[in-house]
C-alpha cells in the first residue's frame, strides 16, 4: 500500500486500490484500542435510473434505504447478534448519494472486518422478508412526516428543485416502496455494490497491508459496465418562492436555501464547498453582525444555523431556525449580503473565520467515526480529505465576494415555513 504523510495534520494514510477495484484506505492510530471500519458505497437515494451492461433500468424512490434495511438479513445467521458476539457495534445509513456500512471493536478486529465485507457484499432477498419490509418502513415514512424538521426540509427541496430527485425523500413515499422486489433489490446490489464502486476505510491500530489482504480474498472482480442517468439539468431559479404546511409546533420553524451550482468533482469542487462553507460563517455565523443584530431583535433564537451542503448536481446555501417572523430574517440576510458587497470583509474577520473553520476540522480528526466517514466521502469526490488545510489557505476575500454577488439573491431564494397549527 502507498503511504502518505500530512505532518501538518499528525496524520498518515496508507491507500491501495485492490486488483478486485476496490479502494482500500487505512487511518493508522497506534496504541489506541478502538477500531472503525467503514464501508461505503457510491449510491444513495438519488439514483434511481441507470443502465447495466448497455440495458436501462429504472426503479422506485427510497430502494437505496430499503436495500440497506435488506442487507441486514442473512440466510444462515443473525447479522447483528453475530456482531454483539464479537463485541462490536454495527449500523448503517443511507443519504442522497452515498451508503454506509460501518462498525466498532476494540477486539477481534480481524473477525468483525470478515463479517462487514461478508454480509454487505451477500444478496438475500426472498419475498416475504421484502414484504414484511415494507411496513416497517411504512412505519418509519409515517414518522418521518410528523417531524417538523424533516418536513421543513422537504418542502424545501421541493421549492428549490424541478428535476433534481433531492425532491423525493430518502426513505421513499408509502407508493414507491410498495413496488420495490426482491429483483429490483437484486438489480441494485449487482450494479453499485461492486468493488469498483465502494471504499473501505478503517481507523485503528490495525496492519494495513491485512486489511488489504482480506478485502482482496473476500470480495470478486467484475466486469459490468454501469452508468447512472443522470438528467437533472436545472435553472438557477426556485420552483416556488415560499411553501408553506401547519403542524404541532410551538413556534413557526423556517429553512432558507439559495440555489448554487453543481460543484463537480476534485480539488475545484471542494475549494467551491469551502467557499460556501465560509461565505455561511460571514454572512449569518454566530459571530456576524447579522446574527448579533436579529439575535437582539428577537428575529432569531440558539436555534438558528446554517452552512453549505452538496449532493451530486446540486449545492446550496442555507440557513434555519425559529422564528415569529421568517420573512425578516430571510429579507436580513439578503440585505447583509448587499452591505458585505459593499464593504467587504475586513481582512482579520475573514483570517479568524478561515482559523475557526479549520480548527473545527482538525478537532474532527479525534473522532474515528468522522474521520473514516469523511475520507471515504471525499474520497468519491475525487479529493484526499488530508489535504483541506491548503484549500482554506488558498481561499480569498474575492472568492467570497463573487460567491455572495452570484448565489444570495431573490430569484435563487426560496423558503420553507411550518407553521403552528393555531
Amino acid at each position: 500500500m502507498e503511504r502518505f504523510d500530512f505532518p501538518q495534520l499528525g496524520e498518515t494514510l496508507y491507500k491501495t486500490v485492490l486488483p478486485n477495484g476496490l479502494t482500500v484506505a487505512v487511518v493508522p492510530k497506534k496504541g489506541f484500542n478502538r477500531k472503525t471500519a467503514y464501508f461505503v458505497t457510491d449510491f444513495g437515494a438519488v439514483y434511481t435510473d441507470f443502465t447495466v451492461d448497455g440495458n436501462r433500468i429504472q426503479v422506485p424512490g427510497g430502494i437505496a434505504h430499503y436495500l440497506e434495511h435488506k442487507l441486514f438479513d442473512m440466510p444462515d445467521m443473525d447479522v447483528s447478534a453475530s456482531f454483539a458476539e464479537l463485541g462490536a457495534s454495527p449500523n448503517a445509513f443511507t443519504g442522497y448519494d452515498v451508503t454506509a456500512y460501518y462498525f466498532h471493536c476494540t477486539d477481534r478486529f480481524e473477525q468483525c472486518l470478515e463479517l462487514l465485507l461478508k454480509f454487505v457484499s451477500t444478496p438475500y432477498f426472498t419475498e416475504g422478508s421484502v414484504q414484511k419490509e415494507q411496513g416497517i418502513i411504512g412505519q418509519e415514512i409515517g414518522m418521518n412526516e410528523d417531524n417538523p424538521d424533516t418536513r421543513v426540509f422537504e418542502d424545501l427541496m421541493k421549492a428549490m428543485y424541478r428535476a433534481h430527485p433531492v425532491t423525493v425523500p430518502i426513505l421513499g413515499t408509502r407508493d414507491s416502496i410498495a413496488q420495490i422486489t426482491p429483483e429490483l433489490l437484486t438489480a441494485c446490489h449487482r450494479a453499485f455494490y461492486r468493488p469498483k464502486n465502494m471504499l473501505l476505510c478503517v481507523v485503528g491500530d490495525v496492519d494495513p497491508q491485512t486489511v488489504a489482504d482480506m478485502a482482496q480474498k473476500m470480495l470478486p472482480e467484475d466486469t459490468l459496465q454501469v452508468t447512472r442517468v443522470e438528467q437533472w439539468d436545472e435553472e438557477m431559479t426556485c420552483a416556488e418562492p415560499v411553501v408553506r404546511c401547519a403542524m404541532d409546533v410551538a413556534l413557526p420553524m423556517f429553512q432558507i436555501g439559495f440555489k448554487c451550482e453543481p460543484l463537480g468533482m476534485g480539488d475545484e469542487a471542494v475549494r467551491g464547498e469551502v467557499i460556501g462553507e465560509l461565505t455561511a460563517e460571514v454572512l449569518f455565523g454566530e459571530s456576524s453582525r447579522l446574527y448579533l443584530n436579529m439575535y437582539e431583535q428577537g428575529l432569531i433564537d440558539s436555534s438558528f444555523g446554517g452552512g453549505f451542503d452538496t449532493l451530486d448536481g446540486l449545492a446550496m446555501l442555507t440557513a434555519s431556525g425559529d422564528s415569529r417572523q421568517p420573512e425578516k430574517v430571510r429579507d436580513g440576510i439578503l440585505e447583509e449580503a448587499k452591505r458585505i458587497l459593499n464593504d467587504g470583509i475586513p481582512t482579520e474577520t475573514l483570517l479568524r473565520l478561515k482559523r475557526s473553520a479549520l480548527g473545527r476540522r482538525i478537532r474532527e480528526l479525534d473522532g474515528f467515526d468522522s474521520t473514516a466517514f469523511r475520507v471515504c466521502a471525499y474520497h468519491l469526490s475525487g479529493f484526499d480529505y488530508f489535504r483541506f488545510p491548503e484549500v482554506y489557505a488558498s481561499v480569498q476575500e474575492q472568492d467570497i465576494l463573487e460567491f455572495l454577488q452570484r448565489v444570495v439573491t431573490k430569484e435563487r431564494c426560496a423558503m420553507s415555513v411550518v407553521e403552528p397549527l393555531n
